[in-house]
């Protein structure tokens, strides 16, 4: 088993002192701030004992099999919200109507995996009803950021020759302007209704809860003529559990306990470019 150790503020230093811990055969400097251990003979003592040490240090430890390259996939599969993108979209559209408070307390019981997706998303977008639509680009052009390192992991990922998909519990009025601005092969989100020019509260057609976004993987492995073993699945709530459990790799990014806990992959401090480092 290999070790890849990485942090965007940490050093060379604190890197090889961490790796120390795992006994390697090899270290080998992917760079100024990620070392791949190589060799490691793994046992669930030494991952906990690497995985403490880092945290501490506030680095990402992944553990994975030797030989696993980018190229040995053909799609990435992103969440959009607190994924692709750093915040909330409905978060910041409801502070447009003095709500946030009231929306975002749903939005973290969702993502924790205590309420049922579904009834979240129907709930939180009733809070919306008689919003102007303008709220819209309003988040979209002063709110909504691409999360650090997501610029990068794209470019790579495109040169590597693999497809990309955001599917979100979002909404279309982001995705499909981030597929434009991002150069994205595939999206699938909620609809928002709007009706002389004001949000009516309500999503039109099906609402793009886990099973769907896992469906939408499926449906896009297929198109491409792939396996899903052959997809990274990228997110950041229990909403994206189902589809990264059909993944070849699963990525936890800055996400909740519950979603860490299950995913092949978990990059808390890296950037998404954390990826290529897992990947060399």
């Amino acid at each position: 088993m290999n070790l890849v150790l990485q942090g965007p503020d940490t050093t060379i230093d604190t890197l090889r002192r961490i790796a120390a811990l795992a006994n390697p055969a090899r270290v080998r400097e992917l760079g100024p701030r990620a070392i791949r251990c190589e060799r490691i003979d793994f046992s669930e003592v030494l991952k906990q004992t690497i995985e403490v040490a880092a945290g501490a240090a506030r680095i990402d430890a992944t553990f994975i099999a030797p030989g696993r390259m980018l190229a040995d996939f053909r799609l990435v599969a992103m969440d959009m919200d607190s994924t692709l993108i750093t915040i909330e979209c409905i978060d910041e559209i409801a502070d447009m109507q003095g709500l946030k408070p009231q929306v975002a307390a749903i939005t973290e019981a969702a993502m924790r995996g205590e309420l049922e997706f579904s009834e979240s998303l129907t709930r939180r977008v009733a809070l919306l009803a008689g919003l102007d639509a303008s709220a819209l680009e309003r988040v979209y052009e002063e709110r909504l950021a691409i999360s650090m390192g997501g610029e990068a992991m794209l470019a790579a990922v495109r040169a590597a020759g693999l497809r990309t998909l955001l599917v979100s519990g979002g909404f279309t009025f982001f995705t499909e302007r981030l597929k434009t601005r991002l150069g994205l092969d595939y999206t699938h989100a909620n609809v928002l209704e709007i009706v002389d020019g004001k949000l009516t509260g309500r999503v039109l057609g099906g609402i793009v809860d886990a099973e769907e976004k896992k469906r939408t993987v499926e449906r896009v492995c297929a198109d491409i003529g792939i396996d899903t073993s052959q997809a990274i699945v990228m997110g950041d709530g229990a909403n994206d559990l189902r589809m990264m459990s059909i993944a070849g790799l699963s990525v936890a990014f800055r996400a909740k306990p519950v979603v860490r806990a299950q995913a092949d992959v978990a990059l808390t401090y890296t950037g998404l470019d954390g990826l290529l480092s897992i990947l060399t």
